[in-house]
């Protein structure tokens, strides 16, 4: 992935330093901004990914880098337990999953792509999803060694049909570039970090701080469960408004597949994956709801921002 450009101080300390070979680095992240933070939070994650072009490997477990990532990652959580409170004891986890993830009382953004989103629009919309689209399922592999018996056999269960059984072209990420190529898009991975605001940075941070941390194990599966709990509808939807915009199969087959494979996973992803976790581990059921409800949160939020920047007749994107 190529470098982005800083959003501030605290990014282009962190940029500045990966141009480097690995040495004494320190910096102080108070004060710092949302674009900022999820900025400088994204390019120190992905460290634990891909990678970035030209960046020398041993900075992944830098302890300068590390003591900067964690005191980023506090201000992270302080505003997710602001947004939907802190983990709770929690019982009948399934129950609880399905009556969150039920709940339609947020921004319709499924609802405006099918019918009334212009292509540029839509074009925007799979922008903003590649950052996570292009590396769908890797996140959440990171949960794999942390579990043991049924949770983990669901989980993988999950995760081989997200990986496309095996084969290279059935992978999600790879049927989003073919999505993205109908819409005239930059297939390359992290090609639109650049453009993305800090809203749809933070979607993808929120995933990696649960699945690179193992305290943070249970929420990591309540954010998977959400996710595909409430997929189907939205997916179903997503497809019907790209073939309104001319998509043909090829253009449309991530979003069929999903409508598809989602359906049997919200089963497994509640019962087999979260309520076995719970029952094996019922003192992290409430870390299970609140990865659950940040990303119902953080999704609607997300949401309503394009929403606003589309009635307002603006781009979602950054400048």
């Amino acid at each position: 992935m190529k470098m982005p450009s800083a959003r501030g101080p605290v990014s282009a300390a962190v940029i500045d330093a990966l141009a480097r070979s690995p040495y004494d680095f320190s910096c102080d992240p108070d004060g710092v901004g949302d674009e900022d933070l999820h900025l400088a939070l994204f390019v120190l994650y992905e460290l634990h990914y891909r990678g970035w072009d030209g960046v020398d490997d041993r900075w992944e477990w830098h302890p300068g880098l590390l003591a900067l990532r964690a005191g980023l990652e506090a201000r992270f959580e302080a505003q997710l337990i602001e947004l939907v409170g802190p983990p709770a004891p929690a019982e009948d986890v399934p129950r609880a999953l399905v009556a969150l993830t039920s709940d339609s009382s947020g921004p319709s953004l499924s609802g405006y792509l099918r019918g009334r989103a212009a292509r540029e629009q839509f074009q925007e919309f799979a922008t903003h999803r590649s950052i996570y689209h292009l590396r769908e399922a890797d996140p959440h592999t990171f949960a794999i060694p942390r579990l043991g018996g049924a949770a983990k056999a669901a989980l993988i269960e999950i995760q081989i049909d997200e990986y496309g059984g095996g084969v290279a072209h059935r992978m999600h990420q790879e049927m989003f570039k073919a999505t993205m190529t109908a819409l005239g898009l930059d297939t390359e991975y992290g090609a639109y970090v650049d453009v993305v605001p800090a809203a749809t940075l933070a979607n993808n941070n929120l995933m990696s701080l649960f699945g690179l941390h193992r305290r943070w194990r249970g929420a990591l599966l309540g954010h998977l469960a959400a996710y595909e709990m409430t997929s189907t509808g939205p997916n179903r939807a997503y497809g019907n408004g790209l073939r309104r915009l001319g998509g043909d199969a090829d253009a449309t087959r991530f979003y069929d597949e999903h409508v598809e494979a989602d359906a049997v996973h919200e089963q497994i992803a509640a019962y087999d994956m979260c309520g076995s976790f719970c029952k094996a581990e019922p003192e992290s059921a409430g870390d299970v709801l609140f990865g659950a409800r940040c990303v119902l949160a953080m999704d609607d939020r997300w949401a309503a921002e394009l929403l606003e920047r589309w009635a307002a007749g603006e781009s979602s994107l950054r400048g």
